[in-house]
C-alpha cells in the first residue's frame, strides 16, 4: 500500500446514479421460492430478478 495517492486524474463514478439502496422487505415464502426458481433457470441472482420485475411494474404504471 502506498503512503499517499494522487487523485488529480480521477473521474466521477459513471454508475453513481444507478447505485442501489439496501432495504429490508418482508415477502411471502412462496413468492421468494418462485423468484429463486425462476432466477436459477435464467442464471441470475433472485434479488436482481425481483428488482427487474419491480422496475418493469413501475415503468408500465407510468404509461
Amino acid at each position: 500500500m502506498r503512503d499517499h495517492y494522487v487523485f488529480s486524474k480521477s473521474r466521477k463514478n459513471p454508475y453513481a446514479r444507478k447505485l442501489k439502496e439496501q432495504i429490508t422487505i418482508r415477502l411471502d415464502e412462496d413468492a421468494i421460492a418462485y423468484f429463486k426458481t425462476l432466477a436459477e433457470q435464467k442464471g441470475i441472482p433472485y434479488q436482481n430478478l425481483i428488482n427487474l420485475y419491480l422496475r418493469d411494474c413501475t415503468e408500465r404504471a407510468r404509461d
